[in-house]
């Protein structure tokens, strides 16, 4: 015999793209699908991000957050500290709690990336932009 399982209370369980939090990009909408004004998160954060072409997050940390980017779409240039790797789909780059990195899309084309990142709340700044400091000023030339 099947059970309904549908519970009186809504469930934050199940998110659908509807549901997400939505966040304009640069002509783009990224979807956070996962935290704690979306889903029962308390340790992650999970957001479905395009990277237009030529476009880019810069040098930036979350003093106390961990994440990791995984490309769905695309190719990304993606910095940790002052190292950078061109990543394509499949693909992770793991970014410790407070260290700087940068993700860039050098192509012609969108690239869709999962940011995955932890805990879901911080006390403190979620971002702080280094952009403008050095040495993350001069590690890349400005297009």
């Amino acid at each position: 015999m099947l059970r309904d399982h549908h519970m009186s209370q809504p469930s934050r369980r199940f998110i659908t793209t509807a549901e997400a939090l939505q966040e304009e990009y640069k002509g783009r909408t990224n979807y956070w699908l996962c935290r704690p004004e979306v889903a029962d998160a308390q340790d992650l954060q999970l957001c479905r991000a395009v990277l237009p072409a030529g476009e880019g997050h810069a040098f930036h940390t979350h003093p106390e957050l961990e994440e990791i980017i995984y490309v769905l779409e695309g190719r990304v240039e993606q910095w940790v500290e002052k190292e950078f790797r061109i990543l394509g789909p499949g693909e992770v780059a793991h970014i410790p709690r407070g260290v700087v990195h940068a993700t860039f899309n050098p192509t012609g084309d969108d690239a869709v990336i999962l940011a995955i990142l932890s805990p879901a709340a911080a006390k403190g700044p979620f971002l702080v932009d280094v952009s403008p400091e050095e040495p993350w000023c001069s590690l890349r030339p400005r297009s």
